[in-house]
């Protein structure tokens, strides 16, 4: 336990003194100069130089040793598959990218995972056998009981009966999967906005609009492995859309989805809306409307508020959060003017008053969220100094 918290630590602080270390987890010196002589002996800790310039066993600083171990995650759409590798550190140490294949494509969906992979070790000057373990989030989620992929229709050669078996079989290293938005919300309670929070709501919204649950501090999957598939939540406001797993649609993702702002902002007279994808059309309507104080955008901000408060007004009547975290390109865009609004507007609809917060992990949070992940995996194994 000493070993674990010492470990912890140096994580969280850097390089620490053993006089330091002692204080912080209030061993006697001697104590914690055992502890690290032990953690060094480990390979787990290395001496990074002193604090004073002057030789002398306090003076001396510690640190987790980076090349310990190494954690791979993994993040795929429709689009591409990005592939990143973190030393035991978090510090990300090669990264590599691949276009997702269309639905014709004859490539194994096994080959791509590895190419991703491979191409991220390539970039770390690494091999597979020194990642421990690997951690890839796609769209929808893996069903716990049948293993296939459910909630994802748009995610072509990911649906094979087989595929978590082929993928077990290919690469060396235990491999996990997680549904992309329960990985931003590890992001964000990890190094974001709910950090110190143990029941939390993440809504996001890019190219499709979902929900992440945390309670007492752990994701919240359901028995199949959908919950926080909120974009099929009939609201208010919307067509009732039936037969959703088809329409790979419903009601909420009409109503405040990125698909639906370009209209919104036509139909309240913003001019020279853009085109080109979907979620960065959006974004770019929904950041602009933030920024100009002119009718047709402050109209279409209040409208697009709205729209998010009745789908949330469901959701926090239902759970009772502490906190909301609004995340995605499409919510973030409107940074503290949109979260206002969507504040104000949800303690009209709801008897449950949450804080909302905008998320603060915006590079790459699905894929930062695997590595965190993946990363809590292996330290758990790495940091096992009893074995």
């Amino acid at each position: 336990m000493n070993d674990r918290a010492a470990l912890e630590l140096l994580l969280e602080h850097g390089p620490l003194s053993r006089t330091r270390l002692g204080t912080l987890t209030g061993l006697s010196k001697p104590t914690a100069s055992q502890l690290l002589a032990r953690l060094e002996a480990a390979g787990l800790v290395v001496s990074t130089g002193t604090s004073t310039g002057r030789p002398g066993p306090n003076a001396r600083l510690y640190a987790v040793d980076p090349t310990a171990a190494y954690a791979a995650g993994l993040d795929v759409t429709p689009q591409r598959i990005r592939a990143a590798v973190a030393d035991l550190t978090g510090r990300t140490v090669g990264a590599h990218e691949l276009p997702t294949p269309g639905r014709r494509a004859d490539r194994p969906v096994v080959d791509l995972v590895a190419d991703a992979l491979d191409g991220a070790l390539k970039d770390a000057g690494l091999a597979r056998d020194d990642v421990r373990h690997l951690v890839v989030g796609t769209p929808g989620a893996f069903d716990p009981r049948t293993g296939r992929l459910r909630y994802a229709a748009h995610l072509p050669g990911w649906h094979s009966p087989t595929l978590l078996e082929d993928l077990a079989a290919a690469l060396p290293m235990p491999v996990a999967y997680e549904n992309d938005v329960n990985l931003v919300a590890v992001a964000e309670q990890r190094l974001g906005a709910a950090r110190g929070h143990r029941d939390f709501v993440l809504l996001w919204n890019q190219e499709g609009l979902g929900a992440a649950l945390v309670f007492g501090g752990r994701l919240h999957r359901g028995w199949t492995g959908g919950a926080g598939e909120v974009g099929f939540l009939p609201v208010p406001g919307a067509p009732l859309v039936r037969q959703v797993a088809k329409a790979d649609s419903g009601g909420f993702q009409e109503l405040a989805g990125s698909q639906a702002l370009p209209a919104l902002a036509r139909q309240l007279g913003v001019a020279d809306v853009p085109t080109g994808p979907r979620a960065e059309v959006a974004a770019a309507l929904v950041a602009r409307a933030a920024d100009r104080a002119d009718g047709p955008h402050r109209a279409f901000l209040a409208a697009y508020a709205t729209r998010l408060a009745t789908g949330l007004a469901s959701l926090v009547s239902v759970l009772d959060p502490e906190l909301v975290v609004l995340a995605g390109a499409c919510l973030t865009a409107g940074g503290e003017v949109l979260r206002g609004l969507v504040q104000a507007e949800l303690e009209e609809l709801a008897a449950s008053r949450p804080q909302l917060v905008v998320g603060e992990v915006r590079e790459s949070p699905v894929l930062r969220g695997a590595l965190e992940s993946a990363l809590a995996a292996t330290r758990d194994e790495v940091f096992d100094t009893s074995r």
